[in-house]
């Protein structure tokens, strides 16, 4: 008998990090790092059901769900470092937070 559980939690697991790479680029640039509560609400939230889902397949997705959105909380900061060394491309609607970023940054 063939058990395809790990390659199900394998690709799922890919396709979850592969999805908050673009995810975190876009709310950095949309809506700055403000939502970085969104992703600890959701990441707590994940976790725990995670450990009350008694299906293996479900719990290890939502652990993986979890542990990303709470990475994900230090990506979007590390995201808008990227953004004010100009590796990435800046929102001109939010010019004037940038502008005060690097300000600050030159004063430290």
């Amino acid at each position: 008998m063939i058990h395809i559980t790990g390659i199900v939690i394998a690709i799922s697991t890919f396709l979850i990090i592969g999805l908050f790479h673009p995810l975190v680029i876009k709310t950095e640039y949309y809506l700055g790092t403000r939502p970085w509560w969104l992703f600890l609400f959701g990441g707590i939230v994940c976790v725990v059901l995670s450990l009350l889902q008694a299906d293996i397949v479900w719990s290890s997705l939502l652990g993986v769900l979890g542990a990303s959105l709470l990475w994900s909380i230090g990506e979007l900061f590390d995201q808008e470092k990227r953004v004010l060394k100009g590796w990435f491309p800046m929102n001109p609607k939010r010019k004037e937070h940038y502008e005060k970023k690097k300000r600050h940054a030159n004063k430290q």
